[in-house]
């Protein structure tokens, strides 16, 4: 019914692409100004929603950022069937890339471990069942790599297992608002990478659906994050330990 009454008055709506729930939050607005066009991005971790906006915790970003714009401006290419586009320089794009690149940087912080001592990842999802994630996961726990994780629901990674999990730490945090935001921080030998979107780490987000995670560039944005987080794995009135 909207996607007809939007029609009739000249919206172009595009339904997306057969077999795949499209997840991501994303909005691309491209202004005139000053006889130039100039892009503007709105990337989140929850939905555009006003009931659950009141309900749930997200993080929201305002950017004019021009390498993620192109991205997004690809990405809504390939959605609206112009392009299929695949070389993105900086979101991670599901089904294409989600987990390659997370646990790539989860190989990463490997690397880090035995060169430096200094591994840490954090990460904050809804749900944590994929296979392979939860594999490099507990490889990463093995060599050393400081892992704590933020679950707020199902959880099939089992922590502090003696030569599996021992270095993993998991709690799940449900408070007055539901924690919906999803954030994975690599401190990558303190270069630190975050990312944040609407991908949880499950099967079906990462094979069956069109997500996104996006960095956050700014490092006093990131630490405004992950003060965030330290914050949470630090709360001992609402966390639970898993």
């Amino acid at each position: 019914v909207w996607a007809r009454a939007l029609e009739d008055v000249g919206v172009h709506v595009a339904y997306g692409l057969p077999g795949y729930k499209i997840h991501a939050k994303l909005t691309l607005v491209v202004r005139r100004e000053q006889h130039k066009l100039k892009r503007y991005l709105h990337l989140g971790t929850g939905n555009y929603n006003p009931s659950t906006g009141k309900l749930y915790t997200d993080y929201s970003f305002f950017t004019a950022n021009e390498e993620l714009a192109n991205d997004v401006a690809e990405l809504f290419n390939a959605l609206t069937g112009y392009s299929k586009y695949s070389g993105y320089q900086k979101l991670l794009v599901s089904p294409l890339n989600t987990r390659s690149k997370i646990i790539e940087m989860i190989e990463r912080e490997i690397a880090w471990q035995e060169q430096k001592g200094n591994g840490r990842i954090v990460m904050k999802m809804n749900s944590l069942v994929d296979p392979k994630t939860i594999r490099a996961l507990y490889n990463a726990s093995c060599k050393g790599v400081r892992i704590e994780l933020i679950v707020r629901g199902i959880c099939c990674l089992k922590p502090g297992i003696a030569n599996v999990s021992e270095n993993i730490r998991v709690v799940s945090i449900i408070g007055r608002f539901l924690e919906h935001s999803r954030a994975y921080y690599f401190f990558n030998g303190s270069n630190e990478e975050l990312y944040l979107g609407s991908a949880d780490l499950m099967p079906r987000n990462l094979d069956d659906r069109v997500e996104t995670l996006f960095p956050v560039l700014e490092p006093t944005l990131i630490q405004r994050v992950l003060g965030d987080l330290e914050l949470m794995l630090a709360d001992n009135e609402k966390a639970w330990q898993v």
